[in-house]
């Protein structure tokens, strides 16, 4: 859940164990699944495998070069990402609100929100999410690349350097590194998105509101100083190591999977 970097000054919630124990007792444990709304990567990866396989073919450019991978995972992120804000928007505010809730679900949420606030609303904090999306899907894809050549190189092992181990270790640490690199404007994005939301929020304590993503950081360094903009910055960053890393790993292996497959029935389709 993401209440951490939303409640602005408020102190109550400040740790992942501490945050654990009182969605646990406040509320339900049915919460820890409120966002559970799939986001861009079923989107992202398929944009990636297209971008790269245009520079290469439509380019001079080595498609495993550390810049391209920057270039077409930022792009393909953008592209996603504007695909599926209006479900990143709603995962958003379900996992906001207090006690009572504002929406029951999320077919509620999105005929409320629609009705109160417009279609526009849906897009809130797309600025900072673009901003932040690019050069982290971009650093996500690079780093994972990079990561790859160097674990070859210090792993003596051949079967090592052919195992799902790898993807899943340098998954990890790429969402680790790009999660590092961009979070203040992945607070940012989760702050603006919940503008307008104040009463379902007043359960958590004081609430801010922001009128672009220039007045969010001013008023984070005037009341919180620079820490703020590391707020939830810890289940973040497992979150991301988690995310990241297995969906490299699942990636990989049934790519790996489908390949042998076809591999496999190549030779008989030709003797039928």
């Amino acid at each position: 859940t993401i209440l951490n970097p939303i409640n602005g000054i408020s102190k109550k919630r400040f740790s992942i164990v501490i945050s654990t124990y009182l969605i646990t007792s406040e509320m339900q444990n049915l919460n820890f699944w409120t966002t559970c709304i799939n986001r861009n990567y079923s989107f992202k990866i398929p944009f990636f495998e297209f971008l790269t396989k245009l520079a290469h073919h439509g380019t001079s450019y080595d498609a495993r070069d550390f810049t391209v991978h920057f270039i077409c995972g930022g792009l393909s992120a953008c592209a996603a990402t504007i695909t599926v804000q209006p479900l990143d928007t709603l995962r958003t505010r379900l996992a906001a609100q207090g006690e009572p809730k504002i929406y029951r679900n999320l077919r509620h949420a999105v005929v409320s929100m629609y009705q109160k606030e417009g279609l526009l609303t849906f897009y809130r904090g797309l600025s900072p999410t673009i901003i932040a999306i690019v050069p982290y899907a971009g650093f996500q894809f690079s780093f994972y690349s990079f990561l790859k050549k160097v674990y070859n190189w210090f792993v003596p092992s051949e079967e090592m350097k052919k195992g799902n181990i790898r993807n899943l270790v340098c998954g990890s640490c790429a969402g680790v590194l790009s999660k590092t690199l961009t979070y203040p404007f992945d607070l940012f994005k989760k702050r603006l998105q919940v503008g307008g939301f104040e009463q379902a929020r007043a359960a958590f304590g004081q609430v801010r509101t922001y009128t672009s993503i220039m007045d969010c950081a001013r008023q984070i360094i005037l009341d919180e100083g620079p820490r703020g903009f590391f707020k939830g910055f810890s289940p973040s960053l497992l979150k991301a190591a988690f995310s990241t890393g297995f969906t490299f790993f699942w990636y990989e292996l049934f790519c790996n999977l489908l390949q042998t497959m076809q591999d496999s029935g190549g030779p008989k389709k030709q003797e039928g």
